[in-house]
């Protein structure tokens, strides 16, 4: 089936729903993005960055603009009692069974963008270039390297502008644009401390990398808390932790893994240094035969919006769309390496927040801060239980994609 009707996409939405896959494991839905934009005549090239594909239709003399979404899902069991709730499961990279979910929202994006992308191939009024990338491994932060690194803009030339969008929990019908810093930058670390295992009953012969790791998680939390300025942003997250196996036994090891957000260079600079300061320090204290080792698993840079980009956009949507809310969502500490796109083409990147919410609840909000209380009970992304509505959402994320482009397209 070549989709080209809104009942179509909203099956499309369903079915990649239905069978999400990990960052470089997204065959599955590479195949159905590829199909797709073939039968509206895109030149498509599939493999870019392993998984990657790239759609280019290319109408003569104008801007040349990247439309990007991420297809990749998250090892995340689904608890939405959807009947299009993903039941499936995979092998992660570390040989590890894991369930699988889109618990982030990318199988809105890449759906949206199938449908902008037919939008804006049955449109005759534009010229210059759609460069249309589907990338792996977002939620990895190594897709866009990764494809970068494949000679992604050698092979396909330079883009005039990036964009794209994020749906979140607000109500559908509002978009979230910020000019500036709008994305946080994101490391994470693999901190392994090592002990001097042992047998449970005689703890005085061992150093227990338990207890390390306690000591480590307690005082990694202060950094933000005594360390970074109430005026500056910094947020730390010890997302992973594992050690031992049996309970009468004192583990030679133990392993943490740490997710850091942050915008101002200087500041995520401190931090990593407190980081590697805390954990030498307390293994030291603790008496370990070995220095722990701490590597630096991944690091992609704030997403930074255009002011003129942004502006662009803003007037585009609202043109486009009647109706539309759009607001300024503020600093989103989460992160996206789309960033890295536009950084690497050295061309001004517009990335914006897509309400996914059912808008009927919000309909009697009596206040910005009624609003924010029930933006805050909603589920998030990254929740098992994260499910935006695919009407109106998916609509107004077509429509979005194709105004944004239309804007730079338009003779």
């Amino acid at each position: 089936m070549s989709p080209h009707t809104s009942t179509d996409f909203e099956a499309v939405y369903r079915d990649l729903h239905t069978h999400p896959e990990l960052g470089f494991q997204e065959v599955r839905t590479a195949g159905i993005v590829a199909e797709h934009l073939r039968s509206v005549g895109y030149e498509v090239t599939e493999g870019v960055g392993i998984t990657g594909v790239v759609g280019i239709l290319d109408r003569g003399p104008g801007a040349t603009v990247l439309l990007r979404a991420d297809m990749d899902a998250l090892p995340v069991r689904e608890e939405t009692g959807l009947p299009y709730a993903s039941t499936d499961s995979t092998i992660n990279a570390e040989g590890v069974e894991v369930p699988l979910m889109h618990a982030c929202g990318h199988d809105m994006h890449t759906t949206a963008l199938l449908g902008a992308a037919s939008a804006l191939a049955a449109d005759p009024t534009w010229t210059g270039r759609l460069m249309l990338v589907f990338q792996p491994a977002e939620e990895q932060g190594s897709g866009a390297r990764t494809m970068i690194e494949d000679g992604l803009f050698e092979r396909f030339g330079t883009p005039d502008v990036v964009l794209g969008q994020h749906v979140a929990p607000f109500p559908a019908g509002a978009f979230g644009l910020r000019s500036g810093a709008a994305f946080a930058a994101s490391d994470s670390f693999v901190i392994t401390l090592f002990g001097r295992g042992g047998h449970g009953s005689r703890p005085e012969t061992t150093v227990d990398p338990i207890v390390l790791a306690a000591s480590v998680i307690l005082r990694l939390q202060t950094i933000v808390s005594r360390e970074v300025a109430g005026t500056e942003t910094a947020v730390l997250t010890i997302g992973s932790v594992h050690a031992g196996s049996a309970p009468n036994i004192i583990p030679d090891s133990a392993e943490l893994k740490i997710s850091l957000r942050s915008v101002d260079p200087a500041v995520r600079a401190r931090v990593i240094a407190a980081i590697e300061r805390i954990v030498r320090g307390e293994a030291l204290t603790s008496g370990a035969d070995r220095e722990p080792t701490i590597v630096h698993a991944h690091s992609y840079p704030a997403v930074v919006n255009d002011e003129a980009a942004t502006a662009r956009v803003h007037a585009a949507l609202t043109a486009a769309i009647p109706g539309v809310q759009v607001i300024d969502p503020g600093l989103v500490t989460g992160s996206e390496d789309v960033g890295m796109l536009a950084e690497a083409a050295g061309v001004p990147c517009m990335y914006w927040l897509l309400g996914g919410a059912d808008p009927a609840p919000f309909a009697n909000v009596t206040s910005q801060q009624d609003l924010v209380a029930r933006v805050s009970a909603l589920p998030s992304n990254h929740s098992p239980l994260f499910a935006p509505a695919i009407i109106p959402t998916l609509p107004l994320g077509i429509a979005a994609l194709s105004a944004a482009a239309l804007a730079w397209l338009k003779p």
